[in-house]
C-alpha cells in the first residue's frame, strides 16, 4: 500500500481513548502499539510492507511527545534507536527484509550489549514476494542474530504484541524482533485500542566498556555466555506476565503447527472441511527462541503432524528437532515431503487441500469451484505517466547511440527504486537491480574486470544516499572510467512519498539542513558533473553522449520532480491531446513512451486519456506528424 488510509479526520488512531473499537491495518495497528508502549524514538527508512507504521505516526501523531523521522538508512535507523535505548529511551526501528541486511552488522552487536529502554525492531518480510527483490525469510535471522522474535497473525495481535515485545526487551535487557508478513502489515480489520503510556526517554548512561565495547575479545566472549542465559529466559517470562501469545486451540490426534498470517488460513481451511473441533492447532507467537515447553505439551498424544508456514520450513525443522530430542516418532508434514510449497504465498485453499490429504476427509466439491483464482492476463507495472524516470532512459539510450555504440554494447546496472520499472519493454533499459546502491559498485567492478567499452549506473536521489555515496566513492578513488547518472526527483517515491536528506523540513514539521546532491558528488572528487532537467532530452542525451567518450568519473544528475507529487502540490497546468486527422497510426508515440495514460482508440489511431496526463509531453517528442498538441487549463 502506497500511503496511509483516509480515515475520518475526527477519529485519531493514536489519540482515540482505550475501549474504542477501530477498523486499523496492521501497519496503523502497529504505530497505536508504540503510542500504547510508551517508545519515544521512533526511525527507519521507507520499504513496502513497513513504511505505514512511520507514515502513520506522522500523520496523526504530530503534536506527540515522540521523535518519529526517517532515517538515510536501515542501519543507521538501527543505530539511532539503538543509542536512544542504551540510555534508557523506549526505541522502533522499522524496515523490510532486505533491510535488515543493511542493519544486520549492528544488530548482532547489540545482542551482546543489550539495551536498558526497550528497542523494537519491526521487520516485514514479503512472501510472494509482492514488493521485494526477494523471499527472504527472516525467522532465520533470529538465530543469527540470536534475539527474541515474535510473530502476529492479525491486527489486534500487531498492535498487542508491540508491548508484548517491550515488556520482553526490558525485562531480558536486550532488543526484540516483531516480525510481520505483508497480509498482517496490510490487512484490516477490528482493533480495541488500549491505554497509552507518557513515552519514557533518557534516564542516563554509564561508562560500561565490558559492555559496549565490543573491541575486547575476552569480553565479547562473556557477553555471548550472558546472551545465551538471556534467551533461555523469554518463555518462563511470557508464562509469568501471563502473556498469552502460543496457544492450542482443539482437540485430536492429527495436530497443525502454525504461526503468522496462515494461522487464519488453517482456521479457515478446517472450517470449510467440517473438521475444526477435530484437529488440535498450534499457534505460535513466539519464533526464536522456540517455546520448547509449550510445542512439548502441545503436541502430546498426536499422531499426525502437519506444519503450515509461508517460505522455508523454519517451524518444521524446529519440532522435528525438538521431537527428536525427546524421543518421540510422529509423522510430519509440510514442506521437506511438498505438501506445501517451499516459495510465495500460501492461500486458504492451497491449505484447505494440504489438510485434506493429511487427515484423510474430501475436499467439498464447492471449495474447488468457488476458491480457484480466474487466469489473468499479466500487466507488468509501468511507470507513471509523467514521471521523469521514462525521459531520463530515453535519452541515455539515444546518447549511446550518438556516441556511437550499440545498445547492446553498454550495460546500463539499475538498482532499487521506481526506475527499475525501465527494464520493461518499451524502454528496455536497466540489465542488472540487485540491491541498495548496488548498480555503482557493479558498474565499477565490470570494468576493473576488462570490459573495454563504456558502463552506466543509474541510481535513484533517495538509493544513492542511502548506500551510493561509498560505492561512488570507490570508483572516484580507484579511477574508474564510468558514467553515473542520479535519477533526481526530490523524494523516495515508489514507497508512498517520503523525506530525503535534500528536504528543509520534515513530515513532521521538523527543520531539516537540506544536503544538496550535487555538493556530494562534487565533494567526492568526481571528474565532470552536469545537472539536467531531463525532459529536455536531446540536450541530456549530448551530455551522456559527452560523457560516455570522456574518461574519469563522470556523473550526471537528471533532476526533474516526481509526477505525482508534483501534481498533488500544484495541479495539472496542460495536457496533450491527439488530433486525429493529423494522427496516421505509427504509434510512435506509444512504443517511444510506453505511457499508460496512451492508448489505441477503435480507429487504430494514438490516443491520451487526458484524466491520466500530467502534460510531460514525452509523447509529443516523438511524434513525426507534429499530430500531438498541448492543450492549455485554464
Amino acid at each position: 500500500m502506497a500511503g496511509v488510509r483516509d480515515l475520518p479526520e475526527r477519529i485519531n488512531p493514536l489519540k482515540a481513548p482505550a475501549g474504542t473499537r477501530l477498523a486499523l491495518m496492521g501497519n496503523e495497528a502497529i504505530a497505536r502499539g508504540a503510542v500504547e508502549s510508551g517508545i519515544y524514538v521512533v526511525t527507519g527508512y521507507p520499504g513496502t510492507p513497513s513504511s505505514e507504521v512511520i507514515m502513520t505516526l506522522q500523520r496523526f501523531g504530530k503534536d506527540l511527545d515522540m521523535y518519529v523521522e526517517w532515517a538515510v538508512n536501515e542501519k543507521v535507523a538501527f543505530e539511532l534507536a539503538l543509542g536512544a535505548s542504551i540510555g534508557g529511551a523506549r526505541s522502533l526501528a522499522t524496515m523490510k527484509a532486505p533491510g535488515v541486511n543493511i542493519a544486520s552488522d549492528p544488530i548482532l552487536s547489540a545482542a551482546y550489549c543489550g539495551v536498558n529502554g526497550a528497542l523494537v525492531m519491526l521487520v516485514a518480510d514479503d512472501p510472494g514476494p509482492i514488493t521485494t527483490q526477494t523471499e527472504q525469510d527472516d525467522r532465520w535471522f533470529s538465530k543469527l542474530a540470536k534475539l527474541p522474535t515474535i510473530t502476529p497473525s492479525n491486527p489486534q495481535e500487531a498492535k498487542d504484541y508491540v508491548k508484548v515485545a517491550v515488556m520482553l526487551s526490558e525485562r531480558l535487557q536486550l532488543p526484540v524482533i516483531l516480525r510481520t508478513t505483508t497480509r498482517v502489515n496490510h490487512t484490516v480489520g477490528d482493533v480495541v485500542l488500549g491505554a497509552t503510556e507518557q513515552p519514557r526517554k533518557f534516564k542516563g548512561f554509564k561508562r560500561d566498556p565490558p559492555r559496549f565495547v565490543r573491541a575486547g575479545m575476552r569480553w565479547n566472549l562473556e557477553r555471548h555466555k550472558w546472551l545465551n542465559k538471556q534467551l533461555e529466559k523469554v518463555e518462563g517470562i511470557l508464562n509469568e506476565l501471563g502473556i498469552s501469545i502460543n496457544e492450542v486451540h482443539g482437540d485430536g490426534d492429527v495436530c497443525v503447527v502454525t504461526e503468522g498470517v496462515t494461522y487464519n488460513y488453517v482456521t479457515e481451511a478446517l472450517n470449510l472441511l467440517g473438521v475444526k473441533e477435530g484437529v488440535r492447532v498450534l499457534k505460535v507467537g513466539q519464533l526464536y527462541p522456540p517455546p520448547k515447553e509449550f510445542l512439548k505439551k502441545g503436541l502430546r498424544g498426536c499422531g499426525k503432524v502437519v506444519v503450515v508456514e509461508e517460505l522455508d520450513p523454519y517451524l518444521e525443522e524446529t519440532v522435528k528437532t525438538l521431537l527428536y530430542d525427546e524421543g518421540i516418532s510422529i509423522d510430519i508434514h509440510g514442506k521437506h515431503d511438498s505438501l506445501l510449497p517451499m516459495e510465495g504465498e500460501l492461500n486458504v485453499l492451497m491449505v484447505a487441500k494440504a489438510l485434506s490429504r493429511v487427515i484423510g476427509v474430501p475436499l467439498p466439491r464447492t471449495l474447488q469451484v468457488s476458491r480457484e483464482t480466474p487466469a489473468l492476463p499479466p500487466r507488468p507495472p509501468p511507470l507513471c505517466p509523467g514521471c521523469p524516470h521514462r525521459a531520463s532512459y530515453i535519452a541515455i539510450l539515444k546518447g549511446i547511440s550518438k556516441a556511437g555504440f550499440r545498445r547492446d554494447e553498454v550495460p546500463i546496472f539499475g538498482d532499487i527504486g521506481c526506475y527499475a520499472l525501465s527494464v520493461e519493454p518499451p524502454l528496455n533499459a536497466i540489465w542488472t537491480e540487485h540491491s541498495m546502491g548496488a548498480s555503482i559498485s557493479m558498474a565499477a567492478g565490470m570494468k576493473l574486470g576488462g570490459n573495454d567499452k563504456p558502463v552506466i549506473a543509474t541510481i535513484g536521489d533517495s538509493t544513492f544516499f542511502h548506500s551510493g555515496i561509498p560505492a561512488l566513492l570507490e570508483a572516484v578513488h580507484k579511477r574508474i572510467n564510468m558514467l553515473v547518472i542520479i535519477l533526481d526527483n526530490t523524494v523516495v517515491a515508489m514507497t508512498g512519498h517520503q523525506s530525503t536528506p535534500s528536504w528543509s523540513v520534515t513530515e513532521t514539521g521538523r527543520k531539516a539542513k537540506p544536503v544538496l546532491l550535487e555538493d556530494v558528488v562534487k565533494a567526492l572528487g568526481v571528474d565532470n558533473l552536469a545537472v539536467i532537467d531531463p525532459f529536455d532530452v536531446d540536450d541530456m542525451a549530448n551530455v551522456v553522449a559527452q560523457y560516455l567518450r570522456k574518461p574519469g568519473v563522470n556523473v550526471i544528475i537528471a533532476r526533474a520532480p516526481c509526477a505525482l507529487m508534483k501534481v498533488r502540490a500544484e495541479g495539472v497546468k496542460a495536457v496533450y491531446r491527439v488530433d486525429p486527422e493529423a494522427c496516421i497510426g505509427c504509434m510512435a508515440c506509444i512504443r517511444g513512451t510506453g505511457c499508460p495514460a496512451m492508448y489505441v482508440d477503435e480507429n487504430g489511431k494514438a490516443a491520451i486519456i487526458e484524466e491520466d496526463c500530467t502534460g510531460c509531453g514525452l509523447c509529443a517528442y516523438f511524434c513525426p506528424r507534429d499530430a500531438i498538441k498541448e492543450v492549455r487549463h485554464e
